[in-house]
């Protein structure tokens, strides 16, 4: 490993400072790797609220991406996928040849989508984020438990992982990543369901949505499957026992973007699994609903 992965802190820049980014600038903040903010809104600081701490990165958010703004080592990128193209401006100018983004977003085409958006020499690692962050009524964000992301094993997520090594977001090397990042997905699939209902977590105690969850997940789970995925039947059990177990005022970034009218993740979350499903000749009947009912609710018209 060379002198520049060994050195901590690097230049480390946060772009979408929201519940993840937040969570994630807090944690380098305590340790001592203060990171740059920039996102829309400008703010004099940020403020994360966990059950031990109340930590309060100093800013301020920047909001100009045509004001000076120096490449850095480490991009974290918290920008939902909905708001990819507005961070773009910010990409251009954090990132230079050996820099990497770090995308703290729902999907598992993180790379896909971002590579297009990041000057050449940019090395991109995806990230499966597990953090029960929320953004309060004042704009301090809640972390409701412990803060964790996984990333796969590659050169340039090992530099991620050194960056947060020693502070309290958790991080996970995993040599299967296509897995983790499905089992997140089949999650963020199934919390579509909230949107729709347009309630919490508490939702799920009912025995009727339970079993369409379970079912949904079961579609869902054929896809992971012939994309490579192993996904096992007590995953998918693992996973409605977490809705079910949850705090019933439990919400998901999905549903709180339909209760204020923003665009959905519908097409990241929920309309690629029926997208591969296609490639791979899979019929998704439970998809073929909410897929269209999902974008409905998110694009209109009506």
């Amino acid at each position: 490993m060379s002198s520049r992965e060994d050195s901590n802190p690097q230049t480390v820049a946060v772009v979408g400072p929201g519940a993840i980014g937040t969570t994630v600038a807090a944690a380098l903040h305590e340790a001592g790797r203060t990171p740059r903010l920039y996102g829309r809104t400008y703010r004099a600081r940020l403020e994360l609220r966990a059950a031990d701490a109340r930590i309060q990165v100093p800013g301020p958010v920047h909001t100009d991406p045509g004001a000076s703004a120096a490449v850095a080592d480490i991009v974290f990128l918290a920008v939902k996928a909905t708001q990819l193209q507005a961070a773009a401006p910010w990409l251009r100018v954090l990132c230079g040849r050996g820099s990497v983004v770090c995308v703290l977003q729902n999907g598992i085409e993180q790379v896909e989508l971002v590579a297009p958006l990041v000057p050449s020499g940019t090395e991109i690692a995806p990230a499966v984020v597990w953090s029960p962050a929320q953004r309060q009524s004042d704009g301090a964000v809640l972390l409701r438990g412990d803060a964790r992301i996984s990333l796969p094993r590659i050169p340039a997520a090992l530099r991620v992982a050194s960056t947060l090594r020693g502070t309290r977001c958790a991080v996970e090397l995993e040599d299967d990543y296509v897995t983790t990042a499905w089992r997140k997905l089949l999650q963020n699939a199934t919390a579509g369901l909230m949107a729709l209902a347009g309630r919490r977590s508490g939702m799920f105690a009912r025995p009727d949505v339970a079993r369409l969850a379970l079912a949904y997940l079961r579609e869902c789970a054929r896809v992971a499957r012939a994309e490579g995925a192993l996904v096992e039947d007590r995953i998918l059990q693992d996973i409605l026992a977490g809705f079910r177990s949850a705090p019933a005022d439990m919400g998901t970034s999905i549903l709180v973007d339909r209760e204020a009218g923003r665009p959905l993740e519908w097409e990241v979350r929920n309309e690629v699994i029926s997208r591969l499903a296609r490639r791979h000749g899979l019929s998704t009947p439970i998809s073929d609903v909410v897929v269209p009912l999902l974008a409905a609710a998110s694009d209109g018209p009506g």
